[in-house]
């Protein structure tokens, strides 16, 4: 789950993060109750989770009253990047000095938490990581051993921090780690993280991504869905608890289970195509979850060809290939299939999906992900 900047920064509050003083806002009037509590100057900002809203003229600096009017009532209901303006957040002003970059995610690979700061804040960290990579410092964290205030403040000066900022920024990093963990957060950053001329470093934004496995723990995530962004296709799949991300490209993906999901993506895009989505089907391919997962598919009209990537486990081959049987039965598909079955029972399954009938222009097997990830990418190109 993606949480809006403001709500990010209320997260951050809770496990000390200093953040500016500010309060959400629907409607011009409050709006200006808003920037009366925090204090003017103050930032108006459009709350949309994606990025550009500063060039879009989402964020805007107030002085008064008058100017939140006029700034809350251009931004309520802007269109940034496909996104509608339907909440802003409105903040004292800060003074910046200098800014960083700070976040924690997972890197799996490595089985370890992922520190990265960098000197060079305010900008996307793929373009510091293009221009400079020196300029960004990578710290892996067992997660059995946390991280501890000597070890933040090294990572602080490894990455060029100025002295006076070193200790604010150790203690942001610590408690960052804290939210990140404890919080059950599968991203935590903060960009930029500010000093202020009387030395103060403060987070001025919040990016987090919450793990949705960990929900349960968390009753109070609940708040957090109200004005979450979801588009026509994603609320179709959540309607049929699907595990579901849209994406922008042609090639339709079903996977069972996440990590084969990521690499059927991967394998899309090293062929030279790009996925239409992520859908994970876990471990119940039967006719019922493979037809809502395929009517999801079918229901985006980017989608030129389908890629079933199912490698059997619990999930059998021959169940798989009987759900897809009865699914088809049941949806009238307007992009061609390829699948790659696999694993236990796979033989079975795939003298199923022969037995079955259906036309090559429909449906083709492949023995292995590289040559199905091939055919569908042909197929989405030649559509």
């Amino acid at each position: 789950m993606d949480l809006f900047e403001y709500q990010g920064k209320q997260y951050f509050a809770r496990y000390g993060i200093p953040v500016s003083p500010g309060a959400p806002a629907d409607t011009v009037d409050e709006a200006v109750t808003a920037a009366e509590d925090a204090g003017y100057p103050v930032v108006v900002k459009a709350q949309v989770q994606v990025g550009g809203r500063g060039k879009a003229g989402g964020i805007k600096l107030a002085d008064n009253a008058d100017e939140v009017r006029e700034h809350a009532g251009n931004i309520l209901g802007m269109d940034i990047k496909g996104h509608v303006v339907r909440r802003l957040w409105v903040e004292h002003a800060s003074d910046i000095e200098e800014e960083y970059y700070a976040s924690f995610t997972l890197d799996r690979a490595a089985k370890k938490h992922l520190l990265m700061l960098s000197a060079e804040g305010g900008v996307e960290i793929e373009a510091v990581a293009e221009s400079n990579p020196d300029a960004i410092v990578k710290l892996h964290i067992d997660p059995v051993d946390g991280l501890d205030l000597a070890t933040a403040r090294q990572a602080a000066v490894d990455a060029k921090l100025p002295e006076r900022a070193l200790d604010g920024a150790a203690d942001i990093l610590v408690k960052l780690y804290t939210c990140f963990t404890e919080g059950d957060c599968d991203l935590a950053e903060i960009n930029p993280l500010i000093l202020k001329p009387t030395g103060e470093v403060h987070a001025l934004d919040a990016k987090v991504t919450l793990d949705g496995n960990a929900e349960f723990r968390h009753p109070e995530w609940e708040d957090f869905k109200g004005l979450t962004e979801m588009d026509d296709r994603e609320k179709m799949a959540a309607e049929k608890d699907l595990q579901y991300i849209g994406l922008d490209g042609t090639v339709g993906i079903i996977a069972n289970g996440a990590g084969l999901a990521m690499s059927t993506l991967d394998v899309v895009n090293q062929v030279g195509g790009a996925a239409a989505n992520f859908l994970d089907i876990g471990g119940g391919a039967n006719a019922d979850v493979m037809a809502g997962a395929l009517e999801v598919i079918n229901f985006d009209e980017n989608v030129k060809s389908i890629f079933i990537n199912i490698f059997g486990g619990i999930t059998r081959g021959e169940e798989v290939a009987k759900g897809i049987v009865e699914a088809l039965g049941r949806v009238d598909l307007k992009a061609p299939i390829v699948i790659r079955l696999d694993g236990t029972n796979a033989e079975e399954g795939r003298q199923i999906l022969a037995d079955a009938g259906i036309p090559e222009d429909k449906l083709r097997s492949e023995p292995t992900m590289l040559d199905a990830a091939r055919a569908a990418v042909a197929l989405a190109a030649g559509a």
